[in-house]
Formats: structure tokens, sequence, C-alpha cells
């Protein structure tokens, strides 16, 4: 700023010696009318020549000796207004001191108070659009984490409606999938410990009033050994619901207790049919085998368990002198068994059901027909940590057919 005071100083010291006859007072007034700058010219004994009509001009004593004396003088002290220089003007061999200094402008003074004002109006509509904008966000994280706190205290009915379809409308969309599946589970927490208490209980009660009929003195041989025949029966039935369930859990906390090994699944399933044949054979049902070798690489302990149950089923609810059907075959690189029988069937609408555990079909609650409702479930269990699917349909003429399809290897 200083340099171009200068500059311009120059400028008019060169203008006012190239103006021949020009007198220097009137000259010096008419360039401070139209000048940008406010100048003021001091004479050697450091009076003020030119009229002040705006910004006064007002160096220090000492300063104006040493422009007078020649010197050119900047960082003059100006009481904290534009910077101000002084230049040498000798004028026919008199002395003079031009001191030059940027006037404020109005304009510019008026346009600073207007942006000071828009600035000051752009923040306070801006800090208040920032406030809604957090409200706007907040609230929905204060509705979340109400719903989160009244979801750990067991109420798994909350639900969080929103119409948001950002990243906080996704949030509260898997927030509101996570409750529905906790109450799912807890349902079937509820329901397995009422399917459990029952299946438990009805054993024990017959063993028990069973127990307190045998202490009657006047019974016969006969009805004694019915009682105690009923009683073994209902324990071992106890028994069983104990160890399924403890096999049942133990696959669900170690789902990778996978051994696998290589073996011909044909082989087993003969194997199976054999251990069963007192049991089909007893009811009369023909079994027939239809099995392609297939080798597989599993866990033979845990497949043998899903057979035994699928054939067992089968038995169980096939009729005398009823049919089962057992296929094996490859399809692309998975293994396929298939088990059918001409027995009651299945309801469509419970075919997805039967593989919970103590699910029981209606028409397989009869009590003549033994079962605690768990082996289906071990068997889906063992099929899962196997990588592989297992359904349950309708066979043609009646009956039912479960497919299990198994990896040839797992992981394949």
């Amino acid at each position: 700023m200083e340099n171009s005071l200068l500059s311009n100083g120059e400028q008019i010291i060169q203008t006012y010696r190239s103006s021949v006859g020009t007198e220097l007072i009137p000259f010096m007034n008419n360039v401070s009318s139209i000048s940008i700058y406010a100048i003021q010219l001091f004479d050697a004994s450091g009076k003020p020549l030119l009229e002040d009509k705006s910004e006064p001009v007002v160096p220090d004593a000492e300063r104006i000796r040493h422009v007078l004396a020649g010197t050119v003088v900047r960082d003059i002290e100006n009481d904290g207004r534009y910077p101000m220089v002084g230049l040498p003007f000798p004028v026919d061999g008199k002395p003079y001191a031009l001191f030059v200094m940027l006037k404020s402008n109005e304009l510019w003074m008026q346009s600073n108070k207007e942006v000071s004002t828009e600035l000051l109006t752009v923040f306070l509509v801006g800090s208040f659009l920032i406030l809604a904008a957090t409200r706007f966000i907040v609230k929905p994280l204060l509705r979340l984490r109400d719903a989160a706190g009244s979801l750990a205290q067991g109420n798994f009915d909350v639900k969080i409606r929103t119409n948001r379809k950002d990243e906080i409308g996704q949030l509260n969309a898997s927030f509101n999938e996570m409750a529905q599946e906790l109450a799912k589970l807890d349902r079937m927490r509820r329901e397995f410990v009422a399917n459990v208490s029952h299946e438990i209980q009805s054993p024990l009660t017959s063993i028990s009033g069973f127990a307190k009929a045998m202490k009657q003195k006047r019974m016969s041989e006969e009805s004694r050994m019915y009682y105690l025949t009923i009683i073994e029966e209902e324990s071992e039935r106890l028994s069983r619901i104990s160890q399924n369930l403890l096999r049942l859990s133990s696959l669900q906390h170690d789902p990778y207790s996978v051994h696998s090994t290589a073996f011909r699944l044909d082989e087993q399933l003969r194997k199976v049919v054999i251990a069963l044949e007192p049991q089909w054979s007893g009811k009369e049902i023909a079994v027939e085998l239809d099995l392609k070798p297939v080798t597989v690489h599993a866990d033979e302990d845990q497949l043998s368990q899903v057979w035994m149950n699928l054939l067992g089923n089968g038995i169980k609810f096939t009729p005398v002198r009823g049919r089962i059907c057992i296929r094996s075959y490859t399809e692309g690189r998975s293994a396929v068994v298939c088990i059918m029988d001409n027995g009651i069937g299945i309801p469509e609408d419970q075919r997805t059901d039967i593989f919970k555990p103590f699910h029981k079909t209606d028409k397989a609650r009869d009590r003549a027909v033994s079962g605690s409702g768990l082996g289906l479930s071990i068997v889906k269990q063992i099929v899962d940590m196997h990588e592989g699917e297992i359904r349950a349909d309708e066979e043609s003429g009646g009956g039912s057919v479960f497919t299990v399809k198994l990896p040839i290897r797992k992981g394949l």
C-alpha cells in the first residue's frame, strides 16, 4: 500500500511540473478533490496549504521536517488509519512536503457493513438449520435408544415406525428385523420349554400313577406285571427324551464337530436297513432298495443317525404290510437320498414345522405310536452341519418322501 502511495505521489508531482503556468495551491486542491487519495501540502514553516474537505492528513512535525529536508518518509503512525507517506516537493527553489493517504471509501464501508450483516445472518440461519438438522438426526436415534432399552427388558414386540430411506432408516429397519428374530427365538424358547415340560411330565405322571396303584394289596399277578410293563416303557421313553435332548443340545452348541471321512453312502444305507430289520419285518413291511454307488466325505456316525431316524419314522407311521423305498444317486456334486413310504403322510402346512423340536403332526399324536418329536430336529441339525438340504414331500398315492441332499465333499 505504501509503495502504491509513493508511486501515485510521484505521479502527482510529475503532473504538476509538466503543467506550465499552473499555480500550485489551486492545482493541488483540484487533485485532492478528484483523487481517491487524501493529500496535504506543507510549506517550509510546516503550515498546511490545502483545504481539508474530507480526510485530515496530520503527520507529526518531526516527519514534516524530514520531508522538507528532502527525505521520503513512510511507516508513519496514523492512529490506526490507512497508511501515509511523505514526499519532498521543491517548487521554484522553495521546499514543500507532500503527504499522501488513501481516503476511506464510503461505498466500501457500506458494503463492508452489508457483508458483515449478511455474514451474521448466514451464521444465525446456518446455526438454526444445523440445530434443526441435528434434531432431525438425533430424534430417531433417541427413539432407537429407547426401543433398545425396551428390548433389553424383554419386550420383543417393540417396533420403530419410519419412512426414511437414508442410513438411519436402514438402521431402523435392521433393528425391526432384529426385534422380530428375537421375538421368534423367544417364542420358540417358550414353546420348547413348554414341550419339554409336557413330554417329561407325561411319562412321570404314568410312572407315578401306576406305582401308587401297585401299592394296593389285592392285585393279581397279571395286573402287577401289566403295571410294571407300563412303568418300564414310560421309563425308557423318558430316557430316550433325555438322550435326544442332550444330543440335540450338543449338536446345536458344537456345530463344527463334524469328523469327515470318505465312505460308501449306499453301503451305510444297507447296514441301517439290516439293523432295523426286526422293526420292519415285524410289521411285514416291504423294503425296496435302489442304491447307486455313492462315495461321500462326511461324518459317518452322524449320517447313520440321520438314516436311523428317517427310516425309523417311516417304519413307525407305515401300516402293516406297507412299503418303504430307499433310493440313492448323485446329482451334480451332491449325493441324494430319498426315503419314501405309503404311511399316514404329512399335511402340507406342517412340512416345514416338523423339523422343530417336539413338533408332532395331528396324525402322529396317537399314544400307541411312541416318539418325542426330537428325531427330525436332530436330523435337520446334522444335515445343516454338513451344508446339506432336507425337505419333506407327499408321495403320490399317499405317504411321505424325505429327500436329503448332501455335498459329496463338504465345502463344494
